[in-house]
């Protein structure tokens, strides 16, 4: 019993549950889990035609042709400030290069007078 090699599974019994080593066990490839291969993707995946189709996102303000943005209407900005004070960025909010200058521009000017806050209260 001294030639044994100690830790060595004996002949004909496989190795099973944590600590199996790579390969263990009969679903070792890919495409080939607890219940088999795998069939067909759905149409959802990735490659094909997609359930959820995302919109491109147009500016608000080119749409409604609104060249000046006014910084003293608080219902408007605060459309396009985070709940902590942030402004959101354009890739967000889907507004276009020019307006969202402008639109930076009015959030700071109505925060500069009080009609906007900084930042939350804690």
């Amino acid at each position: 019993m001294a030639d044994e090699v100690q830790g060595r599974a004996p002949e004909g019994a496989t190795q099973s549950g944590p600590g199996g080593g790579p390969g263990a066990g009969s679903g070792s490839g890919p495409g080939s889990g607890p219940g088999g291969p795998r069939g067909p993707r759905p149409s959802g995946g990735p490659g094909g035609r997609g359930k959820f189709f995302r919109r491109k996102k147009v500016c608000k303000f080119c749409t409604e042709k609104i060249d000046a943005i006014p910084y003293r209407d608080v219902r408007l900005l605060q459309g396009f400030v985070a709940e902590r004070g942030k402004i959101v960025p354009r890739r967000l909010t889907g507004v276009c290069t020019t307006h969202q200058r402008r639109l930076t521009r009015a959030i700071k000017q109505a925060r500069n007078i009080a009609l906007l806050p900084f930042a939350t209260r804690h």
